[in-house]
């Protein structure tokens, strides 16, 4: 198995943002929206409201493909990362969802919410960023309410380097250098399925909430007891 190698936790330039923002990921998005969907009920009982925390929302743009299909979420979104933070205020602007997300500039390993605040947690693409993400994924499920959704996906770390390196040619072939870089860098960082599982284990839930879900992702589901 390739070994982790970490990148910096934090995309924080302004090209780095804007060049990560003009990357073509509408199908993954999508392809996150559906299934978050389609594992959350229409309306969850006795809200009138469903509250949801994006963690490690980069550019926002997978809250805004959310909120475009459902109109009773308020989305609560943080990064740690400022410029991207910037990028994603305009795309919420742009997508007339001001009303619907909210952008805070918050450290995923010190969330400052009460303990069981929201009926949905999620994330995409964010635990490889950090060092030590046991921490993070622990305020996760802190903040997430009995019976509330659980909802991460992620790079999965390929085996060895020519995986790495065909993954990079197929995904992001036709990316400038700077993006393939950055992807590259991104699958060299990311977890195996057996560190998820450790995480899981962490904070007591069940070993099979993770699978692989394509070539290059492993998805957390499940909903908290």
């Amino acid at each position: 198995m390739l070994s982790r190698k970490l990148e910096p936790e934090v995309m924080d330039t302004e090209a780095e943002a804007v060049d990560y923002d003009r990357m073509d990921h509408a199908a993954v998005n999508r392809l996150f929206a559906d299934d978050l969907l389609a594992l959350a009920p229409s309306r969850l009982p006795g809200t009138a409201v469903c509250r949801v925390l994006d963690v490690g929302t980069g550019t926002a743009r997978i809250p805004i493909e959310i909120s475009r299909r459902r109109n009773d979420l308020r989305i609560t979104a943080i990064d740690l990362a400022g410029h991207m933070l910037q990028v994603a205020q305009r795309n919420v602007i742009s997508a007339g969802l001001t009303a619907q997300i909210k952008l805070e500039q918050v450290d995923a390993k010190g969330l400052p919410y009460a303990d069981r605040e929201f009926d949905a947690v999620i994330s995409n693409s964010i635990i490889h960023h950090i060092p030590e993400p046991r921490f993070a994924f622990r305020e996760m499920v802190r903040v997430l309410r009995p019976r509330g959704v659980l909802f991460v996906r992620d790079l999965l770390r390929p085996p060895d380097r020519p995986t790495l390196q065909h993954l990079v040619a197929t995904y992001a072939g036709e990316a400038n250098a700077h993006q393939q870089q950055m992807f590259g860098d991104s699958l060299h960082a990311a977890l195996s399925l057996d560190e998820v599982r450790a995480l899981l284990a962490d904070v007591e839930l069940p070993p099979e909430w993770v699978r692989p879900t394509s070539d290059r992702h492993w998805t957390i589901s499940g909903t908290r007891t």
